[in-house]
């Protein structure tokens, strides 16, 4: 994971996980991505023996970090946040070589080969409008067609660089520049979904299976709902479409081993499926008292059995 010094706890979907799997009398141990190594065939990291508490939300480190074999270990999350870089996709390499002897959630194979903003592409019959390039004559053709657009970052997360652009906008080419300058990959654009201001629903999906949801509104003027940027959670229901898209998509995640999966919906069109860290279970928890981080253990439980 992150590390965890920079998490705010009250909030954070890892350490829900993390309370839950010490009430079953797990041993927990963290680590942070860049401790990763590979030597001669053996990955191991420096980790970290914790004790967590929920109330107040804080931890306690038992012991000083040691080097350790992750092989030796029954289950490791990957739950490390985007930016989906290349130190990113090296670390689903490294934890690949021990996939064979541990179970890894998600798997990294898919994590890797199945970006959020890409992979749902691939349910175009539940998704609004979209495009992924770095043509800027795609997105000027795009633009007048839909007039009102999002635009976003590939591998972006938490609503940090979205804006939204009409035919009216005199700041449109600013905004691709900017874009084009940022970095060297493609970008991803979207007809406007007005129904926002209604909310972004996160459903969250434990081995396939819908586990909870929370609908989560924008700030008045605000055309991001995500947390980060001051989005509410309130409760919400799962609808008729919800559960046929959840569906649709159920297959390739029991199938892929995307254990842990966020979808996000918007006036009933999925416009991501966050499979890198997900989050969202503790404010399901206090909504509608599901315990996703409960459901999680006990599947994950079951596939350690197997």
């Amino acid at each position: 994971m992150d590390p965890i010094e920079t998490l705010n706890l009250a909030g954070d979907s890892t350490f829900a996980l993390l309370l839950e799997a010490q009430e079953r009398g797990y041993e927990l141990d963290i680590y942070t991505p860049n401790m990763l190594t590979l030597r001669d065939g053996l990955l191991t990291t420096e980790a970290q023996q914790i004790n967590v508490f929920d109330k107040p939300d804080r931890l306690e480190k038992i012991n000083q970090t040691r080097s350790v074999m992750l092989d030796k270990y029954d289950i490791i999350l990957m739950r490390q946040d985007p930016p989906f870089d290349m130190g990113y996709i090296t670390a689903t390499h490294l934890l690949e070589t021990i996939q064979h002897k541990t179970l890894i959630l998600n798997n990294p194979f898919y994590v890797r080969n199945c970006p959020e903003k890409i992979f749902v592409n691939k349910y175009l019959d539940f998704m609004p409008p979209t495009l992924i390039t770095r043509n800027v004559a795609e997105v000027i053709k795009f633009r007048n067609k839909h007039d009102q657009i999002i635009i976003k970052p590939l591998y972006g997360n938490g609503g940090a660089n979205v804006f939204y652009s009409d035919g009216t906008d005199r700041n449109f080419g600013s905004i691709i520049e900017n874009f084009l300058e940022w970095s060297k990959e493609p970008f991803i654009i979207q007809k406007f979904i007005p129904k926002v201001k209604d909310g972004d629903k996160r459903i969250i999906l434990i081995d396939g299976e819908i586990a909870g949801a929370i609908n989560r509104l924008p700030q008045e003027g605000e055309i991001r709902s995500n947390m980060h940027v001051g989005g509410q959670a309130i409760k919400t229901k799962i609808t008729k479409q919800d559960i046929k898209i959840c569906d649709a998509i159920s297959g390739d995640l029991k199938n892929f081993g995307l254990f842990f999966v966020g979808i996000d919906i918007i006036d009933n069109f999925i416009t991501e499926i966050n499979v890198t860290s997900p989050t969202g279970i503790r404010e399901i928890l206090e909504l509608s008292g599901i315990n996703v981080a409960k459901i999680f253990w006990d599947q994950a439980e079951k596939k350690v059995s197997k």
